[in-house]
């Protein structure tokens, strides 16, 4: 880990610093190694059915893995965007009182489609159709009722052991649905036809790792706030450094259980080397100091105003034509697909299950 402390404050990052064009030369690469010559299997058609999908949420992370893997792939291979949003009980029932008071008997709208995840997948989605128009993106909605996440908990309990935490469960079952890939897609650009579809693609990419490289959690703002640089580089190490032991054995147990592979970009072995030798104050926004010449182009403006966390990394997405993936706010997939506190309001995430 790159532990240099700046003698005074940094430059601000813009899309014009040296440091965005190396980040994209080095995910770009790690992308590429990840996602070419993937060989068709099972009962995909070559160049109809995908042979890559996303674990996409609609955030920072898996939009601007999408967004470089459309680059690496051939024009005829569609991509699959795998969505996935949960029945809280809890949260439905809020939802449902609160429709009732404010539009009567008035018929709901989907509890699905409200969810988080669903709101900023299908806006990143339309992003992607906008910016990537010659490709086929596919988002595949995968809608998970409250009885059926109860059929199979016991099995994701196994699954991720030994991790033991409700925030264990809340992310294991996100992912053990998502990589199942069962949902549905639009036959056509208006959304009118809907079909049930599951996924042929073996290989998923996940955003993994980019929160822990980038200062992308709220925790990093709160040590910098503490201890400044100093105290901002010891949480990223301390982040990087467990990433195995809290993260990739469960994720791969969980994930693998449907005979597909995840592939994780931000954890190749020389991007990790490449980032975490990397001065912090190049990965993120805290303690730079703001732009002394204004600008009146519009992406100028925008690099300006960008959150200081993971600011490398939106700065790229807004490079490479993700305006509105550029300025997406963090949030964990526990929260944004539904799958935190579904059997009790008053558990919490460190509690044993």
């Amino acid at each position: 880990m790159n532990r240099t402390l700046p003698s005074k404050d940094p430059p601000s990052l813009s899309l014009y610093s040296p440091c965005i064009q190396t980040l994209e030369d080095q995910l770009r690469q790690s992308v590429v190694i990840r996602i070419r010559n993937i060989p068709q299997l099972g009962c995909g058609s070559p160049g109809v059915d995908a042979k890559v999908a996303v674990l996409f949420s609609g955030g920072l992370d898996c939009t601007l893995l999408a967004r470089l893997a459309h680059d690496a792939l051939p024009k005829d291979e569609s991509i699959d965007l795998i969505n996935v949003a949960f029945e809280n009980p809890r949260v439905a029932a809020a939802l449902k009182a609160k429709h009732e008071k404010e539009n009567g008997k008035e018929q709901m709208p989907s509890i699905y489609e409200s969810c988080p995840d669903r709101i900023t997948g299908r806006a990143a989605h339309a992003e992607l159709q906008k910016v990537c128009p010659d490709r086929g993106w596919q988002f595949v909605a995968v809608n998970i009722p409250f009885r059926e996440f109860s059929a199979h908990r016991e099995e994701v309990i196994q699954l991720m052991r030994p991790h033991n935490t409700e925030m264990d469960l809340s992310i294991a079952c996100a992912l053990y649905f998502a990589s199942r890939g069962q949902g549905e897609v639009a036959t056509n650009d208006s959304s009118d036809e809907i079909t049930t579809y599951t996924t042929v693609a073996r290989v998923l990419l996940s955003g993994l790792g980019a929160d822990e490289l980038f200062a992308g959690y709220g925790r990093h703002g709160i040590a910098f706030a503490r201890k400044g640089f100093q105290g901002l580089i010891d949480e990223i190490d301390l982040d990087v450094g467990r990433l195995g032991k809290r993260n990739l054995g469960r994720d791969d147990r969980v994930i693998s259980n449907w005979g597909r592979e995840a592939r994780f970009p931000f954890l190749d072995e020389e991007f990790v080397s490449y980032a975490t030798q990397t001065p912090i104050w190049e990965r993120c926004g805290f303690g730079t100091a703001k732009s002394e010449s204004a600008s009146d182009d519009e992406l100028d403006q925008i690099s300006e105003s960008l959150d200081f966390e993971k600011k490398a990394l939106r700065l790229l997405a807004l490079k490479l034509g993700m305006v509105q993936t550029a300025q997406e706010k963090k949030r964990a997939i526990q929260f944004g697909s539904r799958t935190a506190k579904m059997e009790s309001g008053r558990s919490k995430g460190t509690q044993t299950i």
